[in-house]
Formats: structure tokens, sequence, C-alpha cells
């Protein structure tokens, strides 16, 4: 399925009031339920930023919550690098499960009643989520931005085979070949330079925040970057920010 950028935005303008952009949730069902709710008490469009699953304690929830949004017309989700893992693993792939993520999420799914159907429905939802999404002067990206999301929309078929192209850098940001000493890759930041001005680009996938707020970087080139992840799921908590037209 691609998704079109245009007919959709024209369409949440029509039926809601804005967006609510939320941040990486990483199986924090409560928290996710209480950012639906208070969206949906606004008349708000749910647009969540990738890694819905891995670590917290209800990763089955989360994507149950995740594919009623998509289901009723109420949000969507980013792909993100966490989102595509998970569905490598559903579909067979040779993935060494984290312990305490991608292992943790395969155990829920197993345990859960419905276990069985949200598999199924994963492999497909997150074949069709789309790496980036540009709606006028935001863009909305799970792990780093370029300058040709600008222009060029995601690729159809981002979330079933290998990274390539564009979709790496949105689904891991900027790396070097590196790991640091908590074990994360090495992490850049230059392409938050390299947004122009007049464009904001929302993203998760890396805590940056030191004061438990989604972090704002401000670019060289006169945009900003806004990074909301803030630890959901791994000790901290659920971040998302209201977009009213």
């Amino acid at each position: 399925m691609t998704l079109s950028a245009t007919p959709l935005l024209l369409r949440i303008k029509q039926d809601f009031a804005g967006l609510r952009v939320v941040g990486d949730v990483h199986g924090d069902a409560r928290a996710f339920a209480a950012a639906i709710e208070g969206a949906a008490a606004k008349r708000l469009f749910v647009l969540q930023l990738g890694d819905l699953t891995d670590r917290g304690p209800d990763s089955p929830a989360t994507l149950r919550m995740a594919f009623d949004l998509l289901d009723s017309g109420r949000g969507l989700f980013i792909l993100g690098n966490h989102d595509h893992k998970l569905r490598r693993a559903l579909a067979g792939a040779l993935v060494r499960p984290d312990p305490e993520g991608l292992g943790v999420t395969l155990a829920q799914l197993d345990a859960a009643p419905d276990g069985a159907e949200l598999k199924a429905r994963a492999l497909a939802a997150i074949a069709e989520a789309p790496a980036w999404l540009r709606f006028g002067p935001w863009l909305f990206v799970h792990g780093g931005f370029h300058p040709r999301m600008l222009r060029e929309p995601s690729p159809c078929d981002a979330g079933v085979g290998k990274p390539e192209g564009l979709v790496p850098r949105a689904l891991f940001g900027q790396v070097t070949s590196r790991t640091r000493a908590d074990g994360y890759p090495e992490r850049l930041h230059n392409w938050v330079h390299r947004i122009p001005s007049g464009i904001t680009v929302y993203c998760g996938h890396e805590m940056r925040s030191v004061d438990g707020r989604p972090y704002v970087a401000v670019a060289a080139a006169g945009g900003r970057a806004v990074f909301l992840d803030t630890g959901a799921g791994k000790g901290g908590h659920l971040s998302w920010i209201d977009l009213p037209w």
C-alpha cells in the first residue's frame, strides 16, 4: 500500500483539530492509552513515531491500540527500527532477540490469548508503515532526517525488506561503526544541521533529553528537530506534542 501524504492530510484536516505526535512507546501501554484518550477528547489525530514494542510491560496491548487507531482512521504509526526488527522475527528471519527487548515482546505475544492474531496483524501493518511522512512544514520520522525526505515519499515497502536508500537513515539516524560504553551504537547528529528554515522534524529513537521533556535542537540551516523519546518502557515516561492546524 502506498501512503500518499496529501490526501491523508486533507482528510485529517477535515476530520480532526490537529495532530498528537507521540514518541517511542516501547510497550508502555498505560501511557499510550492515556495519550490516545486525551487525543480523542481534543479531536486530535494520533501520529506515533515508531518503536511501539520491546522492553515495556505490555507490548500486546500497545499493538492492539495501534491497530485500533489504524482501523478507525484515528491514527497511524511511523516505522521504527524495533518495529522493523519485530516483523523480521515474525517473518522467520534469523534475528537475535535482545532478552530485554525483542525477547520480551515475543514472550508477551506468545502468552497473549490473541497472540497469533496480533502476530499476523503486525506482519501486515508494519509492512505498510511509512518510514517518514511530510505534512507541509512538519516531517515525521523515527530515527533521522535527510533533505531528500522533503521531496521524496517513503518507499511503500520500507517495512518489508532490507533497509536501503534513505530507509536506514529513517530507522537508525546517523551512526558510526563504533559502539558506546552502554552498548548502543555511536550516533552522530550532523543531519540535524541540514534541516532547512521553516521545517520542523519530529523524531524519536534516541533519548537526548536531560530534563524529561522533548529535546529541541536548532539546525545551522534554520530548521528544528524535536526528539520525543523520553524513555517510555525504559524507566522514563511517554511524551507527546499537540500540533493544532
